[in-house]
């Protein structure tokens, strides 16, 4: 166990967020020893990663009544009273777990205010062992299309949008979990196969056949600049 001392050290040598895995790992001992400073830093250097994942996968009925860093901040009332717990076992990587409480304070919030509303279970629930509400393709394409330039008749951007949403559809639902947490989530292949319970050479597979379907819609439009790499 880390002392207040030791603990007081690695927080200032942090604090040039210039952090590594050793600095991280560090920071999670001191965090689960019962350091509330070192818990809430913890929390903080992963908290754009989390509310950027709530923003991909809010349900679009709520957006305006619900904002991402509220749900990021109930997150954080779980992940304070766990986190003694899961060092204890640590039964995935701590992001991921991160994630995973996120992702189920989302879901009861979906719950809560949609009600009735809200998608069966085998829609809203990710295909995954950490479940969590699925990136739809219209949250996908507003994402994908929210640097594009309109197109100066309404018409075409109602086309491309058409068309992105589309491409998006026709694919396997695993394929578009990939695509969300590799490009718009920032996970790793090697997380991403976690997530998802598969293969780490099928997870990069399903990656690159996405992006490859995206691209033949995308480098038909106007002056897109997509960002997206293999």
């Amino acid at each position: 166990m880390y002392s207040s001392v030791s603990c007081a050290d690695i927080l200032i040598e942090m604090s040039d967020n210039s952090n590594s895995d050793h600095d991280l790992e560090a920071l999670l001992r001191c965090a689960s020893a019962g350091d509330e400073h070192a818990r809430g830093q913890l929390f903080a250097y992963y908290r754009d990663r989390l509310r950027r994942m709530v923003l991909l996968r809010m349900d679009r009925r709520l957006m305006g009544r619900l904002d991402p860093s509220d749900v990021v901040q109930e997150a954080y009332i779980t992940y304070a009273k766990r986190l003694a717990e899961f060092a204890e076992d640590r039964p995935m990587p701590f992001f991921l777990w991160l994630r995973l409480i996120t992702g189920q304070k989302l879901t009861d919030l979906h719950r809560h205010h949609l009600g009735a509303k809200m998608r069966t279970v085998v829609q809203e629930v990710s295909l995954n062992q950490c479940a969590v509400p699925q990136a739809t393709s219209l949250s996908l394409a507003a994402q994908l299309l929210a640097g594009l330039p309109s197109p100066s008749q309404a018409a075409s951007w109602a086309e491309t949008k058409r068309l992105v949403q589309k491409a998006l559809n026709d694919m396997e639902p695993i394929d578009r979990e990939v695509l969300a947490l590799r490009h718009f989530e920032g996970l790793s292949n090697n997380e991403a196969a976690e997530v998802l319970g598969i293969k780490k050479s099928a997870a990069s597979n399903r990656y690159i056949r996405a992006l490859q379907r995206l691209k033949q819609i995308l480098t038909a439009v106007p002056d897109f600049t997509d960002g997206l790499v293999e």
